[in-house]
């Protein structure tokens, strides 16, 4: 998490020249007056061997609250380096959601022997977390929500509230429960503060926002939080008891990793990858998806060798080849992307699913015929061949209308799948639109020229 300031990066700055120079010293005094947030910043944004540097002249009270806004490689490597004992004392502080987030980085072995490193009641506290996956309602949870009953007056409330040195962040509502802790409502802090205290907490709660439940994945809670404005909102196990509230700051959080697991899956990364990890372990996380795109490269070259005795009759065929080709990986991409995002948003269902596949084949029809007559004329100019012309033409609408359809097509059966489609789609369609477009060109073209 960066600062949105543009004036926040000239104290980075600062502390790179420092550490270049190796005035030490005067590093460690800037970064004791850096925001957790930036001193994380600019661990992410150095090499390697200057981490370590500035890792080790981080004040260690301010080391677990720097490690909670690392990413997840990053906060990986530190772990690794501590002793249970010391990762116990790192967390102290943390709400307990991050706190689990940072536990699930390690072993298991490791995480238990940091639990029993801690006192009682930060583990037990813990422990009501840190078994709930961290894309689900209850991995996001906060264990530090505020209680109360439906039948006390607002006067009590108040009198509550005033026993408290402080009262959790992002606390917009209290959360009302019976007496064996099942969620009945919430009531408004702004309602609290300039209602009649006489009146009772049943009078005056909301019961309209339901409570989310411990096992909601965490794209869906986000939409929740977006759609409704919300600040904090309860989570529930299935019998409705309370365990604990979700806040904005979290939500934040899941919308920043989904916007960055699409960006990097489209290209065959991982949302984490690190953009200063060592040479060899880029290049070794790199290489599977360069070996699956050298599969199917191999493949449309298969599909090219079929027709070898036509190009060699016709060598334009072998330099327009590439636009068939290119035209549909575009056409193609642009679908994809508008299908895998309006997944992310939940806006695909069984009502709609047909009538977008049909508008991407509609789309595919008009830009097919479209840039068919601007291909064609440009081709039968350039090697005076009418032919020509009308064989690339033919190609491209058959080629824009498979790229259309696929794009719309494959998020949706690669979904049915369980499989990612951010991170499939854009090789399959590569293959199709490849493959297609090059029977399709090279096909027409062995049938007219016999």
């Amino acid at each position: 998490m960066t600062s949105a300031d543009p004036h926040s990066h000239k104290p980075l700055d600062r502390v790179a020249r420092a550490l270049e120079q190796g005035t030490l010293g005067d590093v460690s005094r800037m970064l004791r007056k850096m925001e957790p947030a930036d001193a994380a910043h600019l661990l992410e944004s150095s090499p390697p061997r200057s981490r370590q540097v500035l890792w080790q002249l981080i004040d260690d009270d301010l080391q677990g609250e720097v490690l909670n806004e690392l990413g997840d490689e990053l906060q990986l490597e530190f772990l690794s380096a501590l002793e249970p004992a010391q990762v116990a004392q790192l967390t102290e502080g943390l709400d307990d959601d991050d706190v689990a987030d940072i536990l699930q980085q390690l072993p298991d072995e490791v995480t238990f022997e940091v639990l029993e490193a801690m006192d009682h009641q930060d583990r037990a506290r813990l422990e009501q977390v840190i078994f709930y996956a961290d894309d689900t309602a209850g991995g996001l949870m906060n264990t530090d929500a505020i209680t109360i009953r439906a039948d006390l007056t607002l006067d009590v409330v108040l009198r509550y509230l005033r026993r408290h040195e402080s009262i959790p962040e992002a606390t917009d509502n209290l959360i009302v429960v019976t007496r064996k802790d099942r969620y009945i409502g919430l009531l408004p802090l702004r309602t609290l503060l300039v209602s009649d205290p006489s009146h009772s907490v049943r009078e005056l709660m909301l019961t309209s926002q339901q409570a989310l439940p411990v096992d909601m994945p965490d794209d869906e809670v986000a939409r929740l939080f977006e759609r409704n404005d919300w600040v904090s909102a309860p989570v529930v196990d299935e019998d409705g008891r309370l365990l604990g509230r979700i806040t904005i700051d979290d939500v934040v959080d899941v919308i920043r990793e989904d916007a960055d697991h699409s960006l990097m899956a489209l290209a065959g990364l991982d949302e984490d990858e690190d953009t200063f990890a060592p040479v060899l372990r880029t290049a070794r996380r790199r290489t599977v998806w360069l070996g699956v795109n050298l599969v199917t490269a191999f493949l449309a070259a298969a599909v090219i060798s079929q027709f070898q005795d036509t190009i060699e009759r016709v060598v334009a065929l072998a330099v327009l080849m590439p636009i068939v080709a290119s035209m549909g990986g575009i056409a193609g991409t642009q679908s994809v992307t508008v299908l895998v995002r309006a997944m992310a948003l939940g806006q695909i269902n069984s009502g709609n699913r047909s009538w977008l596949i049909l508008r991407e084949a509609y789309v595919g029809i008009i830009n097919g015929l479209l840039w068919a007559v601007v291909v064609a004329t440009a081709a039968a100019l350039w090697f005076d061949s009418p032919a020509i012309g009308a064989i690339i033409a033919a190609a491209m609408v058959i080629n824009l209308i498979t790229a259309g359809l696929s794009g719309a097509v494959l998020p949706l059966l690669l979904q049915r799948l369980r499989i990612d489609p951010a991170l499939a789609g854009g090789v399959v369609l590569t293959t199709v639109t490849d493959v297609v477009g090059f029977v399709a060109f090279l096909g027409l073209a062995a049938a007219f020229y016999g």
